[in-house]
């Protein structure tokens, strides 16, 4: 097994797998960084419709997704995933999924993602086998496998080795707390805008300051929440301060 093996509760399966074909996580997969499995729930019914959600109690509108066969298909992916791999619900109920969140993943050996449907899942389900629900944001998806391979993305791009360039991950937008500095590349002139006369100047400390500038000002500007969560140091408060005073100008 990989540096890392994922296992995806969900109805789709084939929908999920397909990340495991692309991208970072296609090329992690290809390169035994990473394993992925998949479980069916309709594979651990017992009628003959495969039945997988039936009727609130209490009435309302939508199906719920039945207790069984997601526990059956937990269980079978508990059996697949090494020891140490929470499960893990993608819900709207969940906490917000975020980078931080991520970094502590990728830590893990494994995790177990499930996918829910229709209305929501038994909540008795949640209670007996859940370690942790999570969610994308305040918005309602029709279903928890575009948010499963959502984690899934972030969570590979940080295992070692997967990048090639560890600084990659390291420079990403939200692993400092911040979101990303603007970035540029040639042609030098677009349209009469240039790229800023600092990051042609081969001067490799102050390209290092005005990055670290642009990334305060930006989520300053965009993301207050995230300055408000920080302890800036005296050199990040002074570069914000110089940021504000610039826009001033």
């Amino acid at each position: 097994m990989g540096l890392m093996h994922f296992d995806v509760v969900t109805l789709f399966p084939d929908r999920v797998a397909a990340i495991a074909d692309f991208g970072v996580v296609g090329r992690a997969r290809r390169n035994g960084l990473v394993t992925m499995g998949y479980e069916n729930p309709r594979e651990h019914t017992s009628d003959v419709h495969r039945t997988v959600d039936d009727r609130p109690y209490g009435g309302g509108p939508g199906m719920v997704m039945k207790y069984e066969p997601l526990a059956g298909a937990t269980a079978a992916s508990r059996r697949r995933a090494p020891e140490g791999s929470p499960v893990v619900c993608l819900s709207p109920q969940g906490e917000v999924f975020d980078q931080a969140t991520a970094r502590r993943f990728a830590g893990l050996p494994g995790v177990i993602l499930v996918a829910g449907r229709y209305e929501g899942v038994d909540e008795r389900f949640i209670e007996r086998h859940v370690d942790e629900e999570l969610s994308l944001g305040d918005f309602v998806l029709s279903g928890g496998e575009v948010a499963a391979m959502a984690v899934i993305d972030a969570v590979v791009r940080l295992l070692p080795g997967v990048l090639g360039d560890d600084d990659s991950a390291a420079q990403d937008s939200f692993m400092q707390g911040l979101l990303d500095c603007p970035h540029y590349t040639r042609p030098e002139v677009v349209e009469g805008r240039n790229v800023p006369d600092v990051l042609l100047s081969g001067d490799h400390a102050g390209i290092a300051r005005w990055r670290m500038k642009q990334a305060l000002g930006r989520t300053f500007e965009r993301r207050p929440d995230l300055i408000e969560k920080l302890e800036l140091d005296d050199e990040q408060q002074v570069l914000l301060d110089e940021y504000l005073e610039e826009q001033r100008q």
